[in-house]
């Protein structure tokens, strides 16, 4: 198994980048949909959240109101760390038990790539064979931001609370440029991907 850890800063196309990813052949284990698959009703992760943060960021359905949620977080650095401390374990633990299973069904030559937005934040790139980085400059992360709907003051709150740029290019094994067309990306995934065929899988646990 060759473990990949992929990242990138917010509206960098990470999502686009595991698509494309996974359509090659990669097995592509998603720490957003971990982190929210660790906090449906009635999972002990909801509940630790409801007891830090208080029943005002569930929804009337039981639910995890997110953006109620993402309003205290972002606005708090100790809030962010809080929550951090109490999903970042589960979320650790929802894909090391996914990577298993896909080993398992694909084999020792499986190439495994965990999406992580918070890979650089987490100090996580030594878990990884190799780290890939989607990079963008900040201008053309707001204006997709800002694409999506999200005011340009959030979107600033949103990219100050990741790690900078700088730090998450200081842990990159592969960089890829994703400030150019969909044809510029799949370019360099081609590219990639064979690169990613050939090295040794020295991960096997």
């Amino acid at each position: 198994m060759l473990r990949v850890g992929l990242t990138g800063g917010i509206g960098s196309g990470k999502s686009e980048v595991s698509r494309r990813l996974a359509a090659l052949g990669a097995v592509v284990l998603d720490a957003d949909a971990a982190a929210r698959a660790v906090v449906e009703p009635g999972t002990p992760g909801l509940k630790r959240i409801a007891q830090t943060f208080g029943p005002g960021v569930l929804r009337p359905d039981g639910a995890l109101d997110r953006a109620k949620l993402a309003e205290i977080v972002f606005a708090d650095d100790a809030a962010r760390k809080k929550l951090n401390a109490i999903v970042h374990p589960l979320v650790h633990e929802h894909m090391r038990a996914a990577e298993q299973a896909a080993v398992q069904a694909g084999g020792p030559d499986t190439i495994v790539v965990h999406a992580i937005p918070l890979l650089a934040e987490g100090q996580r790139a030594a878990d990884f064979d190799l780290v890939i980085v989607v990079d963008v400059p900040r201008e053309v992360q707001i204006a997709r931001l800002a694409d999506r709907g999200m005011p340009a003051e959030q979107a600033r709150a949103r990219i100050a609370a990741q790690a900078t740029r700088e730090q998450r290019l200081a842990v990159a094994g592969i960089v890829i440029d994703n400030s150019g067309t969909l044809a510029d990306l799949d370019r360099q995934l081609s590219e990639i991907w064979a690169d990613l065929r050939t090295r040794p899988t020295s991960r096997t646990t």
